[in-house]
């Protein structure tokens, strides 16, 4: 039975609930694995410390519970909105997160949408000039680029046009001590987001290209495209107009998984460039063994993903007419 789109979201939605919560359980036990807790990690920054305080920080962050008591106590704080409270910046979590979302995402979209369209205009060009000299140009430009690490690529660009150069800065987001407002920061934010935004691109832009130019070979040898031609259209109008449409499917799909794994590129980016994001901050929060932090990024990402595979399934719908909302 076909239905509307917002019943269908709200269908995906509610499912989605039971998958979060999995994935909180499975993060909060994994975490528990890991040797130390924020007891440990205070006492070490301390030199030392008593059995005494040891006890009672213990009992302060709520460590000397069981581990079913603390999943039940974090579960059921999750289910109210509370990630609970960062010992290491002495601030709720959720004010953390919030105040680390808006950089991540700034640096996640333009990413996500350069890497998937251009991913797919090569891609496209690269099967329709198959083995020619297009087609091999594109096709060795990005194995090149995918078999880089993306740390040493950043570091690479830094060295080049923040060093050599000098066309952009090194690290940060913004430029603190110029104080500016307006038109003028948001230029500045977009300087120092070009490095950032490149170094990760170059990875995902190689990914969609050779997943593009394969879908692309494949839907050419379908009978529907044979019968786009025998009706005399060109190759240029079968490509573009008949082709391309489905052949997009799996680099959305594989944009859609990728969500979760742009988060974790972003980890290593955010820590070359120091960019303010959720991925410095998991960093940090993991050596610091700030448990609350840390499973509050993750829960955060969860839903990231969540609500990312839900746009790709809607644009399913839209690129292809075949595919209904049930």
């Amino acid at each position: 039975m076909v239905v509307s789109r917002l019943q269908y979201i709200r269908r995906r939605l509610l499912l989605a609930v039971p998958i979060i919560f999995f994935i909180i359980v499975l993060n909060f036990l994994l975490i528990q694995i890991a040797p130390g807790d924020a007891a440990d990690v205070l006492a070490g920054e301390a030199g030392s410390a008593t059995p005494e305080y040891m006890d009672q920080l213990r009992r302060k962050f709520g460590l000397d519970q069981p581990i079913y008591v603390q999943l039940l106590t974090y579960v059921s704080n999750v289910a109210t909105f509370d990630l609970g409270f960062s010992f290491r910046h002495n601030k709720p979590v959720s004010e953390l997160i919030l105040s680390r979302l808006g950089p991540t995402l700034l640096l996640m979209v333009p990413v996500l949408l350069i890497s998937v369209s251009m991913g797919i205009l090569l891609g496209a060009i690269a099967a329709r000039y198959l083995n020619r000299w297009q087609d091999k140009t594109i096709s060795t430009v990005v194995v090149l680029t995918y078999a880089t690490p993306v740390f040493w690529a950043g570091l690479m660009l830094i060295v080049l046009f923040s060093v050599k150069l000098g066309w952009f800065p090194t690290s940060g987001m913004e430029k603190i001590a110029a104080f500016h407002t307006g038109l003028a920061r948001i230029i500045d934010i977009a300087h120092h987001m070009v490095l950032p935004v490149i170094t990760l691109t170059l990875f995902y832009i190689a990914l969609y290209t050779r997943l593009m130019r394969a879908s692309v070979i494949e839907q050419n040898t379908m009978d529907y495209v044979t019968t786009a031609r025998s009706k005399g259209l060109g190759e240029k109008r079968v490509l573009w107009g008949h082709i391309l449409r489905n052949a997009c499917l799996p680099v959305l799909t594989m944009a859609g998984i990728q969500a979760g794994a742009l988060l974790g590129g972003a980890v290593v980016v955010e820590t070359v460039f120091s960019w303010p994001g959720l991925g410095l901050l998991a960093y940090e929060s993991l050596f610091a063994r700030d448990l609350n932090l840390l499973l509050g990024i993750f829960f955060i990402s969860a839903c990231l993903v969540v609500l990312v595979n839900l746009a790709v399934d809607l644009l399913y719908a839209s690129l292809d007419p075949r595919i209904e909302l049930k």
